[in-house]
């Protein structure tokens, strides 16, 4: 049984600019299931500098950062982890006695669901997006040792940077573009304005080896959808949000849970009361491509 709260639970927050309630039904499920005298609070915050203060003095274990504060956090810090420098951007903030290091685990999430599926690094793939999650699908495919692939991005700002920053090709259009591997990361598919827009062509998705769509709401886009059909290996933005949440909560605790019990936590975190928190994902994701 957990422990009733006391002098001794530890805190774990977030800061976002629309608290959202994903993360705070995922980690308080965790702590229950596990006996862990810990609790999470999800803030939001004008005065981040203060708030960062804050997390140090007052010593808040861990801190899940959210647009828009995940670049500006970097200064007030005292140094990055790997995952983090990796993409020069912060989701997460670990307190060791007042030391902050800062940790992204959406690039980790990807990391681990791509090494999972058992991809070969000598797939070429195409990647659709140049914003903030972009980056992170970018930098763990380099990290993982994909040489070849080429980033597709209207904008011919961020595009060509993204594409020059990690060694890939850019082009402004698919055109004719295909590869074995179709990753999409831009808010086509998503719910809203876009939500029946396909992100890659029905010749495309029929002759890929596997779909990979960081939107995650709705759960299964257009995308994932006809990817099914033809029988591919599908990657979803359900399972990031799911890994970088637990990826967060092994840094804050130490203790990985068990598969049953990851997947206990995220049904409870995407019950009917947290569809605002899926919603916040989605707003967060449609400001990262900008």
């Amino acid at each position: 049984m957990k422990p009733p709260i006391g002098r001794d639970t530890r805190l774990c927050m977030s800061l976002a600019a629309r608290p959202g309630n994903f993360g705070s039904r995922f980690h308080n499920r965790l702590y229950e299931l596990l006996s862990l005298d810990y609790v999470y609070k999800a803030f939001t915050t004008t005065d981040l500098p203060a708030a960062i203060g804050g997390v140090r003095a007052l010593g808040v274990r861990g801190c899940a950062v959210s647009m828009p504060f995940k670049e500006a956090v970097i200064p007030l810090l005292d140094g990055l982890a790997a995952s983090a420098k990796a993409i020069d951007s912060v989701n997460t903030i670990v307190n060791d006695e007042g030391v902050l290091t800062g940790y992204n685990t959406d690039y980790l999430a990807v990391r681990e669901l791509v090494a999972r599926a058992g991809i070969a690094p000598a797939t070429p793939f195409v990647l659709r997006g140049s914003g903030g999650m972009a980056k992170a699908v970018a930098a763990a495919l380099k990290g993982l040792g994909f040489g070849h692939g080429c980033i597709v991005a209207r904008n011919t700002a961020t595009g060509p940077a993204l594409a020059a920053a990690y060694g890939y090709a850019w082009q402004a259009e698919l055109g004719g573009l295909s590869a074995p591997l179709l990753i999409n990361v831009t808010p086509m598919g998503m719910r809203g304005p876009e939500e029946n827009a396909l992100a890659f062509p029905e010749d495309r998705i029929a002759a890929c080896e596997t779909a990979f769509d960081v939107v995650a709401m709705p759960a299964e886009t257009p995308f994932l959808a006809r990817a099914r059909t033809h029988g591919k290996r599908l990657l979803t933005g359900d399972a990031v949000i799911v890994l970088q949440a637990l990826e967060q909560f092994v840094l804050y605790t130490g203790v990985r849970p068990s598969n049953d019990q990851v997947a206990t936590a995220a049904a409870f975190a995407r019950s009917a009361a947290s569809c605002r928190a899926l919603e916040i994902r989605a707003y967060e994701f449609r400001e990262q491509q900008t």
